[in-house]
């Protein structure tokens, strides 16, 4: 199914008057108090609020996707705001806030709502897109030219539909100090490991970085009274920008392929408990799935 075919014209203003998020999504909210339909203002406001302050929807490229599950709602909307002059919101790239895609269903649909915002997503990450919409005059412009983008809504949940695109990577030649700093900078307990050509060829994470300062981690396990000559993370720190990806980082990683069924990678991750898979196309890396990722998307909305 195509994502146009779940717009509607009558759902989508092209001139909003708001000057920050919240008040983009009460004015798309009067599109359906103005249809005549029944739901429960206070209470969908409530719910989008609620979602917003545990992370931003604000996805960067000039898009935001508020969205909630609440029974506020007997059924899914998507309606969808323009904001030529760009709303006051803090962005993830900085760029100025312009389209906001407002997404309701009731709690009982899962599926169909999480494919819908990956499929948003998918338009927003289209080269050129922003440019492309902001020269649409009527809404019918706007559905023509999601339409024309070819963006379809998948019967099964796949990968791609939770994966992250933008992977946190080190090259072999990066230092120590390098993996941990983006570690930190992006929350991160594992990276990716590729070579000059995008091409996944290890893993490093937290407990190689610990393994580096406590080699010999084996032997103090069996006798706490083991002797040191030396306070091993001092040392660490002091050959941090020395030790180098490639003499740390491990080629055994489980990966998988942007169409593979979610179902297929979620089990696989719980019995081999593992919290990443990498995602390739034709041996490059494309993608990376976080197992707190499916719990925050599935379960959390």
């Amino acid at each position: 199914m195509k994502l146009a075919n779940l717009l509607a014209e009558r759902r989508i203003n092209m001139k909003l008057h708001a000057g920050t998020l919240i008040d983009a999504v009460k004015e798309l909210l009067d599109l359906l108090k103005s249809e005549g339909v029944k739901f429960d203002y206070d209470e969908v406001v409530r719910s989008v609020l609620e979602r917003e302050e545990i992370e931003s929807t604000a996805y960067g490229h000039g898009f935001a996707f508020p969205h909630a599950r609440t029974d506020a709602v007997s059924e899914m909307y998507i309606l969808i705001g323009l904001s030529k002059q760009g709303l006051s919101a803090k962005t993830v790239d900085n760029e100025p806030l312009k389209v906001v895609c407002l997404l309701l269903t009731p709690s009982t649909i899962a599926k169909l709502y999480l494919q819908t915002l990956s499929g948003l997503a998918s338009f927003a990450r289209k080269p050129g897109i922003m440019n492309n919409i902001l020269t649409a005059e009527k809404s019918a412009d706007l559905i023509k030219l999601i339409s024309d983008a070819n963006v379809t809504i998948d019967k099964e949940l796949m990968v791609k539909d939770v994966m992250r695109h933008d992977v946190a990577c080190v090259t072999p030649d990066d230092s120590l100090r390098e993996v941990a700093n983006r570690m930190f900078r992006y929350r991160l307990s594992g990276l990716a490991v590729v070579d000059d050509k995008n091409k996944l060829i290890g893993i490093i994470n937290d407990r190689d970085l610990i393994k580096a300062a406590l080699p010999d981690y084996k032997s103090l396990i069996s006798n706490l009274n083991y002797s040191m000559e030396v306070e091993p993370f001092e040392e660490l720190l002091k050959q941090q920008d020395k030790i180098k990806v490639a003499q740390l980082y491990r080629k055994e990683y489980e990966v998988t392929t942007p169409e593979t069924r979610i179902v297929e990678v979620a089990a696989m991750m719980i019995f081999k408990d593992v919290r990443r898979v990498f995602v390739t196309e034709n041996d490059n890396l494309v993608g990376v799935l976080l197992r707190k990722d499916i719990v925050n998307m599935i379960i959390r909305g």
